[in-house]
């Protein structure tokens, strides 16, 4: 079986708090998976490690097959959840900085994305809203071709609407050959797009499954409803 990720008892500690402990994972090529858990879980801690922003820790993250290096860096698309543009950058400006460090990035498609949302190329990035700026940060990650999407709370602070939009950004736009991670802790809003969940509770994995089979296990209910009989 082809696995994009492969993690094996992975631990993270921040002096005496343990953020992770003895974490195993494997990832398929193609999955859309929902990494869900309330905050203080783990979960930032966790895509940190695997986007290799985190590189101090216990135990194997491998990315096909590779340890987590520069070379994985370069196949991985990382929407943080914070701003990562320049205040001062015009969103030209920021198309030209993605275009000059990632080889993947696709400026024909950014562009034509911005344009079916109506952002304008010269606009200044400090000069728009809230849920603009997320969609330009989101088109800029989609217009690469990784292997590996990995999104951190990209729903949080947006009216169900936008949420709307912002997944069927994902869905139409990412590399279909690619997997996806999508942390969140709005958990009713994302089950339609996943085809897995990892739960995450304290810094441990404690269901880790296809949708299909976790509905099964807990007696058809939503996801909604397994998240709050585990937490």
């Amino acid at each position: 079986m082809d696995y994009i990720l492969e993690i094996s008892n992975l631990t993270k500690n921040f002096g005496k708090i343990n953020a992770l402990n003895d974490v195993s994972l494997e990832i398929k090529k193609g999955e859309i998976i929902g990494l869900l858990g309330p905050n203080g879980s783990g979960k930032t801690t966790l895509i940190k490690i695997i986007s290799g922003l985190i590189n101090n820790y216990e135990g194997r993250v491998l990315l096909l097959g590779n340890k987590i290096g520069v070379e994985s860096k370069s196949k991985i698309a990382y929407l943080p959840d914070v701003n990562f543009i320049s205040p001062s950058w015009s969103v030209h400006k920021s198309l030209h900085y993605f275009a000059d460090f990632f080889d993947d990035f696709d400026k024909s498609k950014a562009i034509s994305l911005l344009k079916d949302l109506n952002i304008s190329l010269d606009s200044t990035f400090k000069t728009l809203s809230k849920g603009t700026k997320e969609k330009l940060q989101l088109i800029l990650i989609l217009s690469r071709s990784a292997e590996l999407y990995i999104f951190d709370e990209p729903i949080a602070g947006v009216d169900p609407v936008a949420r709307d939009l912002i997944f069927k950004l994902i869905l139409e736009n990412y590399n279909k050959d690619a997997s996806v991670i999508i942390s969140t802790h709005l958990v009713f809003s994302i089950e339609k797009i996943l085809t897995s969940a990892i739960f995450l509770k304290y810094g441990n994995v404690i269901a880790f499954d296809s949708i299909n089979n976790l509905k099964e296990k807990y007696e058809n209910k939503n996801l909604e409803e397994i998240f709050k009989e585990l937490f």
